[in-house]
């Protein structure tokens, strides 16, 4: 029997956080990526498990993992892009703010996407019309809200626009502290929670298109109803990049007056 899509990416997302939960607190080897980042075997079979599952339901689409690059033939014109652990440096600690990560996308629209958190059980997911998150096999829509004032901001680098903008800078923002409060968690599963309300925005730099980290999490903000854009308020992957995304449009507008104030000065 042929598996659709969203069903698909959910059993992705769940193998992988199986894997994730089975390693937790186990001493892991380390694969030193980059400077001042490593992958650890718990991600590497994480995306073994992920894979495994895509392979056997899509064998002709084409895989971006974060881990294993591109594998697949690509004939089908399908894309997976994978993210098997997100929250690598928490989850190396013994801190169990991660998430697993995977979207779809076909031509230049993500039809279905996945993010998983592998301790609180919870699949955060969207078929391209609604967002969901199933808890115990039971799925309820997805409702943003700013109510919170909660803004998760990213300060991991890179920093293409440290000149003009800087996450860092906004926290020390006297408008920042007189609207919000910023939390920093280091795993994009906060992404997903500006789409379940349990943050009112979430702000990074960087490039993001086809950025395993992030793709699920944009689908997921972008069809539960968000105020998505880049850093100067322009569409997503335009002007400066990065990120801006908002539970509702009063918070984006505010969160875009004090990136602007932060370009004014720069100038």
């Amino acid at each position: 029997m042929s598996i659709s899509d969203q069903d698909l990416v959910i059993a992705a997302a769940e193998a992988g956080a199986e894997v994730v939960r089975s390693h937790y607190g186990s001493a892991l080897p380390h694969f030193p990526k980059s400077a001042g980042d490593f992958a650890t075997s718990a991600d590497v079979e994480a995306e073994a498990a992920i894979l495994d599952v895509l392979r056997s339901a899509r064998p002709n689409d084409l895989v971006v993992g974060e881990e294993s690059g591109h594998t697949g033939t690509g004939l089908s014109g399908r894309t997976w892009l994978v993210d098997p652990l997100c929250g690598t440096l928490n989850y190396a600690v013994r801190n169990m703010l991660a998430s697993v990560n995977i979207a779809l996308r076909i031509g230049e629209q993500v039809t279905v996407a996945a993010s998983a958190d592998p301790f609180s059980h919870e699949v955060f997911w969207t078929d391209g019309a609604g967002a969901y998150v199933r808890h115990g096999g039971v799925d309820q829509r997805l409702d943003p809200s700013p109510e919170s004032r909660l803004v998760e901001v990213n300060l991991d680098p890179p920093f293409p626009n440290i000149e003009v903008f800087s996450a860092a800078r906004l926290l020390a923002d006297q408008g920042f502290i007189d609207s919000f409060r910023p939390r920093v968690v280091s795993t994009t599963l906060a992404v997903a929670w500006v789409a379940a309300g349990r943050r009112a925005a979430y702000l990074t730099d960087g490039r993001l298109h086809d950025n395993v980290h992030f793709a699920a999490g944009i689908a997921l903000c972008q069809a539960a109803g968000c105020v998505v854009t880049s850093l100067d308020g322009q569409p997503l992957h335009t002007g400066l990049g990065g990120l801006v995304v908002a539970a509702d449009d009063q918070t984006h507008a505010a969160l875009l007056t004090l990136v602007r104030n932060q370009r004014a000065r720069s100038r």
